[in-house]
């Protein structure tokens, strides 16, 4: 398994949106994103960070059902 990406919010919050996430909505630095087809994928929270820790960003791998190297792909 590859390691995972150091990436900045900004940076996932980009890749989220390829794979077809919207922003719904932002309180403060954290911005709120839903799926626009798949009403059944969990909704993402992520904060805009220079840096993201490696357990949120698994969790939201996860959360958006994908693998690692899918979201290296789409950096």
């Amino acid at each position: 398994m590859p390691k995972i990406p150091a990436i900045s919010g900004n940076e996932a919050i980009r890749c989220f949106e390829k794979m077809g996430y919207e922003i719904t909505r932002q309180k403060g630095s954290h911005v709120r994103l839903h799926h626009k087809l798949d009403k059944d994928k969990k909704p993402l929270t992520i904060p805009k960070h220079k840096e993201l820790g490696k357990g949120l960003l698994r969790k939201l791998i996860r959360d958006a059902e994908i693998t690692i190297e899918a979201l290296v792909e789409l950096l």
